[in-house]
């Protein structure tokens, strides 16, 4: 594939030559030698999207969401790789069913998925046996929807994950607490896996972190030089108030603000959708999330660079880049000769209006529905081979 007229980061215009699934050559006036020709017309090309958290419901809840439509879903809002949650039925918690969602998502060809393994066997609380025969290819482990309640048995994951060079993805949320102060809830347990982590030296990585306390400990972690990353999700940067539901819940004001200043100071190492697809009558009996992949750069891009001042190029990495890095992917996140051609085509200028009709996904529990918005998807490209293109 030949893209021409594309605007890159840098704000410099440049035609990418795409062959074998890597970029070719960045230059001007580059001639097309039987290639695809996509016309980028000056749209801006960015590295493809890298969600760190996802949720595609397969095994078990199909009817909510499956990686058909899901794929179609992260293509469509520029995604080129996600990352996805075991709460699941059954919940996963071994290499079988981790490695038939990533075989099923790479036959559909879509998106590439990383699937993440339970920390506790099935989220029985405090089996841990599974951990110390996981193969290399899966490196990711987290009781993602609950947490791991106990501090003895998060200890001896933390041990474990140490020595086995495990990643610990937490939903930090203490259980008994959370039904009277979700906020208490959440920085209990952001504080407990910090101390762990800095104590047993295992990676840490805190998903959808939402209040200004768990930023600050965080912050103030790093700044040890304890080894943990966090990400932060587009609907906590965006709502403040809301009684809309997820968990952990829309916070206040304040802590949107201590959020975004997070995301300045570094403090803040990726955005990730949280991508929780229910159906309707789900989300009447009280389910917790939104759908997030086809909506998550616009949010980003209207709220960060277009409302605060962020620069697109720290966006991009937030969005890519970072979580490349944090996944281990080598070759993903950069516009560069080299890197693997998986790219995302965005129209910063033209705004547009969300219509939770037009989703890709099964679900259509959307919150931004009848926002406007700038940051549109125009196309993505994985692997060379074009993914989505808008109508």
């Amino acid at each position: 594939m030949l893209i021409r007229g594309a605007k890159l980061e840098n704000g410099q215009t440049a035609d990418l030559l795409l062959r074998q699934g890597k970029i070719a050559a960045i230059g001007l006036e580059l001639p097309a030698e039987g290639e695809e020709v996509l016309e980028a017309g000056g749209r801006t090309l960015l590295p493809g999207f890298i969600d760190l958290h996802c949720h595609w419901r397969t095994p078990g809840f199909e009817y909510k969401e499956d990686i058909a439509t899901g794929s179609a879903a992260a293509a469509a809002g520029g995604y080129t790789f996600v990352n996805l949650m075991p709460n699941t039925k059954p919940v996963c918690s071994g290499a079988g069913q981790a490695h038939a969602v990533m075989a099923e998502a790479a036959r559909v060809g879509l998106v590439e998925a990383n699937q993440t393994v339970s920390i506790t066997e099935q989220f029985d609380g405090h089996t841990l046996d599974h951990l110390k025969t996981l193969p290399e290819d899966l490196k990711f482990i987290t009781e993602d929807g609950k947490g791991v309640q106990s501090g003895e048995v998060m200890a001896k994951a933390f041990a474990i994950a140490a020595q086995r060079g495990l990643t610990i993805m937490s939903h930090a949320e203490d259980m008994d607490i959370s039904p009277w102060d979700y906020r208490l809830a959440e920085n209990l347990e952001t504080v407990r896996n910090l101390h762990l982590c800095e104590y047993y030296g295992a990676r840490l990585h805190l998903c959808h972190v939402s209040t200004r306390e768990a930023a600050a400990a965080i912050g103030r972690a790093k700044r040890r030089g304890v080894p943990v990353t966090c990400e932060v999700t587009p609907h906590h940067l965006w709502f403040a108030g809301t009684e809309y539901r997820v968990n952990p819940p829309i916070r206040e004001a304040a802590d949107v603000a201590a959020l975004v200043e997070a995301i300045r100071d570094g403090t803040v190492d990726a955005i990730a959708t949280d991508h929780a697809p229910h159906s309707d009558e789900d989300k009447a009996k009280g389910a917790a999330g939104m759908v997030g992949l086809e909506t998550a750069f616009a949010v980003c891009y209207t709220k960060l660079c277009r409302q605060e001042g962020l620069e697109l190029y720290y966006l991009s990495a937030l969005m890519s880049r970072f979580p490349a890095a944090i996944l281990g992917l080598a070759g993903k996140g950069r516009v560069e000769v080299g890197a693997d051609a998986d790219l995302t085509l965005v129209e910063l200028d033209t705004p547009f209006t969300v219509d939770r009709e037009a989703l890709h996904s099964k679900s259509r529990n959307c919150p931004y529905h009848g926002l406007t918005l700038y940051g549109r998807v125009d196309a993505t490209i994985k692997g060379g081979r074009l993914t989505y293109r808008r109508k």
